[in-house]
């Protein structure tokens, strides 16, 4: 592309007497690009976010890989044979037993009860494999479940569900209550009810409200004991080297323990959540795309009414000898300057904006509703060069119209144009 050409091409856009209606409508059609490109990186950086905040609280109290049983009450009672082959397996890098359970919590000093999950865990030691992040979050106290009397009859509660039953780390104790209906009481015809009393030794906060509302967390002979497992667990909590390796370490350990062992990887523990997220971000991207089709729409309209406010300079220029080519590329560089300018205001627009939402945490969220309190943000390389790169196609490819009907008109035609 000539200079000439260039030259030619920001003449038209800018803005001279008698011609500052087109000189507005070229502004309108950049502003057009500009909040399009700005919007979509804004709202792909906050569904990125989402995603990835989530991803990262939920994976501090699940493991990267769990294997359960389909065997009898689905309860895996021989299971220290299963873990030693685990951890004998490559890139499994820790593993160790635990318990899940439902219960019902009492605090000692009143009498309101909450529903809540139970998870028995090792107790912290030095020997003791490290599979989720869950034992970092201690808001006070630890996860050693140590009591006074020397054993692991403590809890750690989740922060929320501490604060609603009003218990303080060493001062109070809760009452936990569990039924098993496999199991029924011949005399009274009733389930059997084990009821525990645990010091409240630590509190724990991740952030997502879901652990923090309704977990309890015991020592894991204690949760044994409560869940009526005798020497029984839940499952197996494995860690991997990375989170990405964990699907393919899943399918090495389903394939080596066969039935009647389930192995499932973090996204597979919470697939339903994790696949809403990508299908409501592909959702948003195509309707923010269409903004940027609108936008597109605009640089037609522009550019069709310079053409018809620029017919006689045209028919000038094709008399001198100006080839039809060199005209197409005029308006095609017309064009592509709205909508270079138009995405570089945008992508501008578009990081400052996701900086500030994401750092300074300016749109607050209730956490009862979407786990989270505040709007994350997590802007990918990636998908901002997907969008630079998507809307300058756009932009080039609105002005073929233009540009080829003003490569077609006639010199002397477009010199008498009226």
């Amino acid at each position: 592309m000539s200079r000439l050409e260039l030259s030619i091409a920001w003449r038209y856009l800018r803005s001279r007497r008698g011609s500052k209606l087109l000189s507005l409508i070229s502004m309108i059609a950049i502003l057009g690009v500009t909040i399009a490109v700005s919007a979509l990186i804004a709202i792909i950086g906050v569904m990125n976010g989402l995603q990835t905040d989530m991803r990262e609280k939920i994976l501090i109290g699940s493991p990267d890989i769990r294997v359960l049983t389909y065997g009898e009450d689905m309860i895996m009672t021989d299971w220290e044979p299963v873990l030693k082959k685990v951890a004998r397996q490559p890139g499994v890098v820790a593993v160790a037993p635990f318990v899940h359970t439902q219960a019902l919590v009492q605090s000692n000093h009143h009498k309101y009860r909450e529903t809540s999950f139970v998870l028995g865990l090792q107790p912290d030691g030095p020997h003791v494999a490290q599979t989720t992040s869950i034992r970092t979050h201690a808001k006070a106290g630890d996860f050693t479940f140590a009591t006074l009397d020397g054993k692991h009859r403590g809890a750690v509660l989740g922060s929320k569900l501490a604060e609603r039953l009003n218990v303080t780390p060493g001062i109070d104790s809760i009452n936990v209550m569990t039924a098993n209906v496999n199991k029924i009481n011949p005399i009274t015809g009733q389930p059997d009810v084990v009821i525990e009393t645990y010091e409240v030794t630590g509190i724990f906060e991740t952030g997502l409200y879901e652990y923090d509302n309704g977990y309890v967390v015991l020592a894991l002979d204690a949760a044994q004991h409560l869940a009526q497992l005798g020497q029984g667990v839940t499952g197996l909590e494995v860690k991997t080297p990375s989170r990405w390796d964990a699907a393919e370490v899943a399918t090495r350990l389903a394939d080596s323990l066969g039935m009647p062992f389930r192995v499932l990887d973090w996204h597979q523990q919470n697939n339903t959540l994790f696949n809403a997220l990508k299908l409501e971000k592909l959702g948003m991207a195509v309707i923010l795309l269409l903004i940027v089709l609108v936008a597109a729409f605009n640089i037609v309209s522009t550019l069709v009414m310079v053409v018809t406010d620029k017919t006689r300079e045209i028919g000038i220029l094709r008399a001198m000898g100006m080839p039809a080519r060199s005209i197409r590329r005029v308006f095609f560089a017309q064009g592509l300057v709205i909508g270079i300018v138009g995405t570089g205001l945008g992508l501008v627009l578009g990081l400052s904006a996701s900086i500030l939402i994401g750092q300074k945490r300016l749109i607050p969220l209730d956490p009862v509703v979407y786990f989270i309190d505040h709007l994350p943000v997590a802007t990918e390389p990636l998908d901002v060069t997907l969008i630079v790169l998507a809307s300058l196609v756009v932009a080039a490819v609105a002005t073929i119209y233009p540009a080829v009907q003003a490569a077609r008109l006639y010199p002397v035609e477009a010199i008498r144009h009226e």
